[in-house]
């Protein structure tokens, strides 16, 4: 089973990053991309199925196959709060 696991791991070549803090719940992220982002009680987006980080940020692995519907959920938020990141290079793509 982990060797599954670690399969799974090395074929998301990306990370999608979230600065919920400075979230301002406009719901385009969760209106573009709604398998990977949702609408929380407090107003704000949240990546599903995410990590959340000690500041409050979310990451959350994805396969390239993921990448272009989260490219257009980051490009839709009008305060820039969704970074991708490439894991192989830590290229900042947005």
């Amino acid at each position: 089973m982990a060797d599954e696991n670690q399969i799974a791991e090395t074929t998301k070549k990306f990370q999608i990053q979230h600065d919920r803090p400075n979230c301002i719940g406009c719901a385009a992220c969760a209106a573009v991309a709604p398998d990977f982002w949702t609408m929380s009680d407090d107003g704000k987006s949240d990546i599903v199925g995410c990590r959340k980080r000690d500041d409050e940020w979310e990451e959350l692995d994805v396969e390239e196959k993921d990448y272009q519907i989260n490219k257009e959920a980051a490009d839709s938020c009008p305060v820039n709060v969704i970074h991708i990141i490439n894991k192989q290079t830590g290229e900042k793509i947005i």
